[in-house]
């Protein structure tokens, strides 16, 4: 089976790294792993977003035109990217951040207020871990314990709050109740 998502937002919350962490993971657990990333030159504050195509299977292309989930921390991103969506898909929004819901009655669509979580528990910079804990409580596309493990291992030990961090905001995520 072959899973194309596609991660968007603006630059600085994390899109790349959430993308990343789901690749990594892929390929720890023996999948086809594509991970390609886009952003505009201004990077931080300006739109950014990455397709991460995983499978069983070789993988054709890297390029996700119609995502089967979509994760999106943005309203910008939400208006793009959501219209694009396959049908049968699943659409995962930080509800903080976008003040509207999506009207396809064709997708599945998730809210979390992963920005306000992740600032009421002053986990500033993590909302992306908040959305990615609870992407993984609904999927159920990867282990949580071994997710929790693969994105805090790459961690060092010099940067241990980070550890601590990356570990509270995933649990808030996957303990959210939608």
């Amino acid at each position: 089976m072959t899973q194309n998502i596609l991660i968007a937002g603006f630059g600085g919350q994390g899109i790349l790294f959430a993308g990343k962490a789901l690749a990594k993971m892929g390929m720890n657990e023996g999948l086809h792993v594509t991970w390609l990333p886009s952003y505009g030159p201004e990077m931080r504050g300006g739109a950014a977003n990455c397709s991460v195509v995983l499978s069983d299977t070789e993988i054709g292309s890297p390029l996700v035109p119609e995502p089967d989930i979509l994760i999106t921390m943005n309203k910008p991103s939400f208006d793009k990217f959501t219209p694009k969506i396959k049908p049968g898909g699943t659409l995962f929004a930080d509800s903080s951040m976008i003040d509207k819901k999506c009207t396809r009655t064709d997708i599945n669509a998730y809210y979390i207020p992963a920005s306000a979580l992740a600032s009421d528990n002053d986990l500033q910079g993590l909302a992306n871990v908040v959305m990615l804990g609870y992407f993984l409580k609904v999927t159920g596309i990867f282990d949580y314990d071994k997710f929790l493990l693969d994105i805090t291992s790459g961690i060092p030990a010099s940067r241990e709050k980070l550890i601590e961090g990356n570990k509270k905001a995933l649990a808030i995520g996957y303990a959210y109740e939608g």
